[in-house]
């Protein structure tokens, strides 16, 4: 399936109504999802691959692993009514994902690859969450595609010293989403990072 393709797919997966602020519940756009997928999907991390989605939300991220031919794909998400729609999401969209509601933290399972837009730490409730999301997703897979801002590579060198890093940066279009967002839409500059294990 070619990069467009996947993207059209993915738009028609629903977004969560009234998203939580302190857990940083913003939705990954159909446009960064198919770059994230389509770039492990060319490295041979998808296809025929256990695929966990940490953080799943949504579940655009696991579902288009599905999409791409993953053999499984389990999504991880503590927010119940958030998994609704991903179950809902993943049904429209014609494929199986197992979603599991639990904190990243209490994940167990081994994978092959893990996907996930975690999130950044952005917020005080939220701080260092973008550590625990990391220090998880390597128990679980060697592989790890993943969000963060622009130029944290150095921070991700020094707190996985143990991967290979590969970066792969794009445009994130943040729609309004907060009552502290001032604009109707803005992009953020974002890198997609491939994290190997050495």
């Amino acid at each position: 399936m070619k990069k467009k393709e996947l993207e059209i797919l993915l738009e028609k997966v629903e977004d969560i109504k009234e998203p939580d602020a302190d857990k940083e519940q913003y939705s990954t756009p159909a446009t960064v999802a198919s770059e994230l997928l389509h770039f492990a999907f060319m490295n041979g991390d998808i296809e025929n691959r256990v695929v966990y989605d940490l953080g799943s939300g949504n579940g655009i991220l696991g579902i288009g692993a599905k999409l791409l031919g993953a053999k499984e794909v389990v999504g991880i998400e503590r927010d119940g009514r958030v998994i609704e729609v991903a179950q809902t999401n993943s049904k429209r969209l014609g494929v199986k994902v197992e979603f599991r509601k639990c904190d990243v933290r209490e994940v167990e399972g081994k994978g092959d690859t893990v996907v996930m837009n975690p999130p950044f730490g952005a917020q005080r409730k939220n701080r260092y969450a973008d550590r625990i999301f990391l220090e998880k997703a390597f128990e679980v897979a060697p592989v790890v595609y993943s969000i963060h801002n622009a130029g944290s590579e150095s921070f991700l060198k020094s707190f996985i010293p143990h991967a290979a890093i590969h970066r792969f940066p794009v445009a994130f279009p943040l729609k309004k989403r907060f009552w502290f967002h001032k604009k109707e839409k803005k992009y953020i500059g974002v890198d997609i990072y491939r994290m190997k294990r050495e």
